[in-house]
């Protein structure tokens, strides 16, 4: 039997959390020759110019939207839904239609169904899932205590980037390189910063943190988002704002540590890319972030919303031997979260899903 044809829907084109992932899983997808097609919600503003992702309404819930959803998943033999924005729209958008559809679980639920309002309506959504993939262990133990789903619908599939994308740094010349092409001082420790500059990302932290440190370190902020133009009141000789990257695979070249200062994640796709280049990470310890930061082996783990225990822990590693927590660290990401092996196992899960639903030949 052929393998099945998917249709990706991620919330809007831009290239963060889980839109990331699914980009890169169709783009996996592709290249081993199974029929694939990435298709947006809605547009966003802060999306990057000249991208090749469909976009399908105005909004993520408008009735065209939904009825272009519906007309794509037709061609389609399974759906997958990265991102909790995606669930309501294909449980709505693909309600009794043929195609089934996987839903990817990329965030913690227990931050975005606080209230028993929302568990009840998440949970009703989440049941007309064909499938549902976590990225944790931890997750899916969640999703199956917390909203009661089968656990033969529940597979745990981890967050994963390509390696070969994100190689260490070639020697001192290489970290060099890699700053130079970022306009970035050859000198002095540098730390770097990835995300949306968005409240729950708290790069507020990260700049408390930072003044906490010695004066030759340096932060670098990597993202766009609404506090961008509060962050740029402050940049200055230490603190650089390099807005949203095309490619971040330089700044962890050029970087000595990664710091992430987020209140709620699942488990983050730039703490996976740092970890394949060999970058040692200071993360604060929320969702299931301990996947790939394990605390003392390839980095470090703080509180969330803690300056002074992000400063310590940063000191910490900048004082340490981090070729060896460089090391471990890229050795547990080949293991785990390694872009092909994750997508053999999306194949299979695509298979399966599909063959509950497509008709099965019979001989004559």
């Amino acid at each position: 039997m052929a393998e099945p044809r998917v249709l990706h829907v991620i919330t809007d084109p831009r290239a963060r959390g889980a839109q990331r992932t699914a980009r890169d899983l169709h783009a996996e997808l592709v290249r081993r020759g199974q029929g694939s097609e990435l298709v947006a919600l809605h547009p966003h503003p802060d999306a990057q110019p000249g991208g090749a992702v469909r976009v399908l309404g105005p909004s993520r819930h408008h009735p065209a939207t939904l009825r272009a959803l519906r007309r794509a998943a037709a061609r389609a033999d399974v759906v997958v839904a990265h991102g909790s924005s995606t669930l309501q729209a294909c449980a709505l958008g693909l309600l009794a239609a043929r195609t089934p559809f996987v839903y990817v679980n990329i965030g913690d639920p227990r931050h975005w169904t606080s209230t028993p309002a929302r568990r009840l309506r998440v949970g009703a959504l989440l049941h007309r899932a064909a499938a549902v993939a976590a990225i944790s262990p931890h997750a899916a133990e969640l999703l199956l205590t917390r909203f009661r789903l089968p656990p033969r619908r529940l597979h745990v599939l981890p967050n994963a980037r390509a390696a070969e994308r994100f190689p260490p740094p070639e020697g001192p010349a290489g970290k060099a390189a890699a700053r130079a092409a970022l306009g970035l001082p050859a000198d002095g420790p540098l730390i770097a910063w990835i995300g949306a500059l968005s409240p729950e990302k708290r790069p507020d932290v990260a700049l408390a943190a930072h003044a906490l440190l010695p004066g030759d370190v340096r932060l670098a902020l990597a993202g766009e988002g609404p506090l961008r133009e509060q962050l740029a009141e402050r940049a200055g000789p230490r603190l650089h704002l390099l807005g949203p990257l095309a490619d971040p695979a330089p700044l962890y070249r050029a970087a000595d540590l990664l710091l992430l200062t987020s209140d709620s994640e699942g488990v983050p796709g730039v703490l996976i890319e740092a970890a394949l280049a060999a970058l040692p990470a200071v993360a604060t310890d929320v969702g299931w972030v301990s996947d790939v930061v394990r605390h003392g082996e390839t980095g470090l783990l703080t509180p969330p919303d803690d300056p002074s225990a992000s400063a310590d822990a940063l000191r910490t590693l900048l004082t340490a031997d981090r070729t060896a927590y460089g090391t471990a660290a890229r050795t547990r990401a080949l293991t785990h979260f390694d872009l092909d092996t994750v997508t053999t196992h999306w194949q299979h899960l695509l298979r399966q899903v599909a063959g509950d639903t497509r008709p099965t030949k019979t001989g004559t």
